[in-house]
């Protein structure tokens, strides 16, 4: 399965601790393969300084052989792009067993999504890593499974914008959402994700909301009272509209940029119900 033309082995800030092993794990035998051939990132001077310095075995004061470390844009932008993928279909693997049942309904949710913005073999390769993933949470166990999405989730922190790991969290609530109702078990480990995210659970009960034609949801989206001011309903959309851009997320590729764009075009739905009603 070539993962490398979808999503490859190269994560950047993301390579180590319990991100790096579970994707170790998920993507098998590519992360070596992907990592053997990382010279192809490199252009062709800094291939030949690499070359020179391993063969001049230069080493530091501790007697220990230097890394070149790769610090070109190009490679880093790869491997936040790398890194955001995996953690969508990490995080997805976690909310749609949340409740023990592994729903049709919201794998193929995940697959149409992946279908629809990144292609006919990110489908394939992203649920044979989904099935990988339940593999690896059935071996762990609830509580030690639990415990290392965590511990990713604090990595993503260090790694991610606030804006990226939003995007993240609207797409679990969209998984939730994908049988036709939210779990308690669904809803709680989103919220727990969220905070293990750094950001407010409140933003789940958003985006829960989003998607409908009610004016009661609409105001649920901006998070603000029937009885707030204009001016509070104005300030709550322009806060929601800059976090939710899909500019903020454009560095990761035109196809995650495009599925942000849906979730923009829901947000503005539901500002212009409010604004409908109360004629603004």
């Amino acid at each position: 399965m070539a993962f490398a033309k979808w999503i490859g082995a190269f994560f950047g800030l993301l390579s180590g601790g319990p991100f790096g092993a579970i994707a170790g794990y998920a993507l098998g035998y590519i992360v070596d393969d992907f990592i053997s051939n990382s010279n192809n990132l490199l252009s062709s001077d800094e291939q030949k300084s690499h070359t020179q310095q391993k063969r001049a075995g230069s080493t530091n004061s501790a007697g220990h052989t230097r890394r070149t470390t790769y610090t070109s844009r190009g490679s880093q932008q790869e491997g936040e792009r790398n890194s955001y993928l995996f953690s969508l279909l990490l995080l997805s693997a976690h909310i749609i067993n949340a409740d023990q049942k592994i729903m049709h309904s919201e794998m193929e949710y995940v697959r149409r999504t992946l279908r629809n913005n990144f292609g006919p073999a990110a489908e394939s390769q992203g649920n044979d890593i989904l099935l990988r993933l339940f593999e690896r949470q059935k071996q762990l166990g609830t509580a030690l499974w639990t415990e290392q999405i965590r511990q990713c989730c604090y990595q993503m922190v260090g790694a991610m914008s606030i804006e990226e790991r939003l995007q993240l969290l609207a797409f679990l609530c969209e998984i939730a959402k994908a049988d036709g109702k939210v779990a308690q078990s669904e809803d709680e480990e989103i919220r727990n994700i969220a905070t293990w995210l750094s950001i407010n659970p409140n933003e789940v009960d958003k985006l829960l909301h989003l998607g409908t034609n009610k004016l009661e949801d609409a105001y649920q989206v901006l998070g603000v009272s029937p009885d707030a001011t204009d001016d509070e309903v104005k300030r709550a959309y322009r806060k929601m509209a800059l976090q939710y851009h899909p500019d903020k997320v454009a560095t990761l590729g035109d196809d995650v940029k495009a599925a942000a764009e849906k979730k923009f075009k829901e947000i503005n739905a539901a500002k212009e119900l409010i604004w409908a009603a109360r004629k603004l």
